[in-house]
Order: C-alpha cells, then structure tokens, then sequence
C-alpha cells in the first residue's frame, strides 16, 4: 500500500514531549537523525538494527545510499549502497563471533548476506522448487530471521505470504504458510523473528499485518497460538529483554499519518503505546489505539539500544529520518 498524503507540519508539531506509558516512557527527539538529504539521501527508512560497536545501521531503499551508519549522538559515521531500489528487511546475526546482515530487496525479488561494510557474501535463491511461484517477480520478500542453528527463514510478505526454510548453503528445508485465512496462513507475512526469550524452546513470531495480529510457529513450522491486537498493522516483531516491540505502520486507515509504537510483556499484553493512547482492554480484547496526532508520520520499525532507548525509522513519510526516543527511568 501506498501513502499519499502528507504532513508539512510534522516538525513543527510538539517534540521533545514525553509519550508512552507505566514503566515505558520516552522523551520523543523528532531530529535526532535529521540529516542534509543533498549529502545523505533517503527516500523510505525501513528497518535499523545496532551491532556489538553500538553503531545504528539503517536500511533506506535509496539506490545510492541503501545504509547509513549512525553512533547515538545522530551522527552519520558511514554510508554504504549495494543499488537497491527495493531495500526493505534488515536482520542482524552474530554468527561465530562475527555479526553479519541479512537483506531483503522486494523490486530486486533478492535476499542477500552481507558483512557489516557492505560486502556481499551470499544470495539465497528464487524459491522455484516450491512450485508456489509462475515467475520471479511473484517473489516480494520482506523480513528474514536465523535460528539457532543458523538456518535461515524468509516471509515472502508481499509475493506469496510464504515462510521459506534454507540452510546456509542455500538448501530449501522446507515452506508453509501462503495467503489464507486458517491459523497457518497469513495475510501479508510482512516481519518474521526468533524469539528466544524461552531459551529452552525458541520459536517463530511472524506478523499477519492485515489481520493485525502476530502468529507463533515452532522451528519445523507448526502453528502454536496466535496473538491478536486490534487496530495495530503490525511492521515485525522485535525482541529486547522480555518485552516484544514493534511498530504499528496505521492504526485506523492507510495515508493519513496515524501509526504509533507498542510495547507487550511476557503474556502477550500491551502495557505502552508510544503515540498512542493508553492501552486498554475489554472483555479480554485490546481496544485499538488511537493516535496521538504528533509524535510519527508512518514507524516502520523500532531498534531497541543497550539503554533501551528507540529509534524508528519511518515509510512513505516525506523522506524523514529517524526519530529517537529516549527511554525515561
């Protein structure tokens, strides 16, 4: 889906404000990544991911700039491209002692590894063996994770809602999923991560964004609950101490600026909404959010830092950078 509308008051509107709620307030710095665009060009900011260095990386799908590296002050320290059009996934993977990155291009229909400068070191293939697509351009993926033994797993969130299975020689383990209504299919697989916060038995959470809801699966693909949250177009599932984060991209209705933050705990409840409002339930079920009306344009994506801290890159948003949200105590 497309924005169209836009917001020239955006920055003119309340920052440096407080926003959030209970134990997860931040102080909202709306220029904190604020950048020349003649020096350091952007056109959508889709995902960020901070290395063991704690420099940002964030992913743009400007072909001359697909990543720009930030320290936490907002400073740009490197900038790097592989001409992608179509960047839009970011997985970051300590493997061996060595951390790579793992990229999905939707235009390019690729997902490719590379080291943290930019270097290509592996592509996974076009999932022909599936027999799910007629030609490669059915082929839109948008988010990868790695488990613990190092496979990799792709959603196709905007091709054929699939979640496809590799080794990291490229191997096809194997793929379920697809476009569906039934609790093992999805309607727009857009993020997909490891959660790990049961270190005995880590699973899958992939987003169902249009049924605005998240679906837990085992390793091997089999369905184990599905987590529902009104109101909330899920971006992907990020993981930071016990709390699962994510950004919300729209809340009532798509182009007119109105997507917020959601922080959940442990038992799957929503205990902040960063720009939103506070959370409630009734009869068990979360009453969707409404906006605040100042604090995003259209969040992407949430990167937690060691301070948990968040920065959120922003889609089809006039071109903005990162706004940062500093975690009050």
């Amino acid at each position: 889906m497309k924005a169209t509308s836009s917001n020239p008051d955006y920055r003119k509107q309340p920052t440096d404000t407080i926003i959030g709620h209970g134990d997860f307030r931040y102080r909202l710095h709306k220029d904190w990544g604020t950048q020349d665009l003649r020096n350091f060009p952007v056109r959508n900011c889709h995902e960020m991911v901070q290395d063991q260095q704690g420099r940002l990386l964030l992913l743009t799908n400007h072909p001359g700039n697909n990543m720009l590296i930030y320290d936490r002050s907002g400073k740009v320290l490197d900038t790097w491209t592989l001409n992608l059009t179509g960047a839009h996934g970011l997985t970051l993977s300590e493997e061996g002692g060595e951390e790579f990155l793992y990229i999905t291009s939707t235009d390019e229909h690729r997902v490719i590894k590379t080291d943290l400068s930019g270097r290509v070191l592996k592509e996974f293939p076009f999932p022909q063996e599936t027999g799910r697509y007629d030609a490669i351009d059915k082929y839109l993926p948008t988010e990868t994770t790695v488990g613990p033994n190092g496979d990799i797993y792709i959603a196709d969130g905007y091709g054929e809602n699939l979640i496809l299975q590799y080794t990291q020689k490229g191997e096809l383990v194997r793929f379920w999923g697809g476009k569906g209504d039934t609790e093992d299919t999805f309607d727009c697989c857009h993020g997909v991560t490891l959660d790990t916060r049961d270190p005995t038995n880590p699973t899958l959470l992939v987003t169902s964004r249009s049924k605005q809801e998240f679906k837990r699966f085992s390793l091997e693909g089999n369905h184990l609950e599905t987590i529902s949250l009104p109101g909330c177009w899920i971006c992907r599932p990020v993981i930071h101490g016990d709390q699962l984060y994510f950004a919300v991209i729209v809340t009532r209705t798509w182009g007119t600026y109105d997507g917020c933050l959601i922080v959940l705990d442990r038992d799957n409840r929503v205990i902040s909404c960063p720009g939103g409002t506070a959370p409630e339930y009734a009869s068990g079920s979360l009453i969707p959010p409404t906006y605040d009306d100042y604090s995003f344009l259209n969040p992407h994506d949430v990167c937690v830092d060691q301070d948990e801290n968040l920065y959120v890159p922003q889609w089809a948003s006039g071109r903005t950078y990162p706004v940062m949200l500093e975690r009050i105590n």
